[in-house]
C-alpha cells in the first residue's frame, strides 16, 4: 500500500473582510519564491502605521524578538502596505503580526485575509542555500495572523512516504551540505540514547537519498507500550546529524493535515508522522 507524497493544499487562503469597525483588521499577504513577504492593509486614519512581528515566547517568558516594518501609503487607494525581506532571517518559532496605528498607541493583532502561498507549493524542488530561511503565513487556531518560520544550517526534506511490503520508504533531499558515500540514517528512540542505523540510497549528485525501514529497525526487546522513532541523516561520518523534515511548501502544520496509515509487519505497528515542528518522526506500537 502506498500514499501520494503530497494531496492538494489550498493555495489561495481567503477570508471575507470584516466591517470598518471590526477591532481586528484584516492584512492579505503574498510571498514570492526568495522568501519575500508583503502585507497589504484597508487605509486607516493613523498618520503613521507600522507593522509589528513578534517571536511568541515560551510561556512565563517575556518577549525577546521584534521586527518593525513601515507601512507606506498607496495613493491611488489609500491601502498601506509592507515588505519583509528575506534577511534579516527570523529567528526559528511563531511570530505574531499587530498593527502599531501610532508609536505610543496600542498594539493591534491583525486577522488573516487573503494569503497567496503559490510560490510556496513546489519549493521542495529546489535546492536551498545555507542557512535554510523558511516563512508561512498562517492562521492561529483563534483567528488571527502569524508566521511560523524555521531557520536550519543545514536541513533534510522529506519528499515521499511509500508503505509497502511491510516496510517504510522515505526519499528526501539535503539542502545546505552535501551528502558522502559513508552518510548514514539514525533512528533515535524518542527519551534514550538508543540508535538504530540505516544505509541510505544515494543519487548521484550528493543530495538527494531515500532509505527504507522495517521491524527490525524499529524495536527493542521487551515493554509493549508505544515507541517514537525521530529521524536523522548523518551526511558523513563524525559529521552532526540533521533532522528530516518537510518545511519546505505552504503548509504551516503538517501533524493533523498529512495523515499516513499504519502498517502491521511482524507483531508490530509501524506509522509514519509528522511532529508539532514538521520534522518526521514513526510512532510503533
Amino acid at each position: 500500500m502506498s500514499t501520494p507524497e503530497d494531496s492538494p493544499t489550498p493555495t489561495h487562503e481567503g477570508a471575507t473582510p470584516g466591517p470598518q469597525h471590526e477591532t481586528h483588521p484584516r492584512a492579505d499577504c503574498t510571498i514570492d519564491t526568495d522568501g519575500r513577504l508583503t502585507f497589504r492593509l484597508p487605509p486607516t486614519a493613523a498618520a503613521h502605521p507600522r507593522l509589528l512581528l513578534r517571536l511568541r515566547p515560551k510561556k512565563g517568558l517575556p518577549e525577546t524578538a521584534r521586527h518593525v516594518l513601515d507601512l507606506d501609503t498607496d495613493p491611488a487607494d489609500g491601502r498601506h502596505h509592507a515588505v519583509l525581506d528575506p534577511h534579516p532571517v527570523l529567528d526559528e518559532g511563531r511570530w505574531d503580526v499587530y498593527l502599531l496605528p501610532e508609536p505610543e498607541a496600542e498594539r493591534r493583532r491583525l486577522r488573516p485575509g487573503l494569503r497567496d502561498l503559490r510560490a510556496l507549493v513546489d519549493g521542495h524542488l529546489r535546492d536551498r542555500p545555507s542557512p535554510l530561511a523558511v516563512r508561512i503565513p498562517y492562521a492561529t487556531k483563534d483567528g488571527f495572523l502569524a508566521l511560523r518560520a524555521w531557520r536550519r544550517t543545514v536541513h533534510a526534506e522529506a519528499r515521499g512516504i511509500d508503505l509497502r511490503d511491510r516496510a517504510l520508504t522515505v526519499t528526501a533531499r539535503l539542502h545546505g551540505g552535501e551528502l558522502h558515500q559513508d552518510a548514514t540514517v539514525r533512528l533515535r528512540l524518542r527519551g534514550t540514547d538508543t540508535v538504530r542505523t540505516v544505509a541510505p540510497r544515494l543519487d548521484g549528485d550528493g543530495r538527494g537519498f531515500s532509505f527504507t525501514a522495517g521491524p527490525r529497525d524499529l524495536t527493542v526487546g521487551g515493554g509493549g507500550a508505544a515507541r517514537i522513532w525521530d529521524v536523522f541523516v548523518r551526511p558523513a561520518a563524525g559529521a552532526p546529524p540533521v533532522r528530516v523534515g518537510r518545511l519546505l511548501d505552504d503548509v504551516a502544520d503538517r501533524k493533523h493535515v498529512f495523515v499516513y496509515p499504519s502498517i502491521e509487519a511482524d507483531g508490530s505497528t509501524l506509522r509514519p508522522y509528522y511532529t508539532v515542528d514538521n520534522d518526521l518522526a514513526i510512532e510503533v506500537m
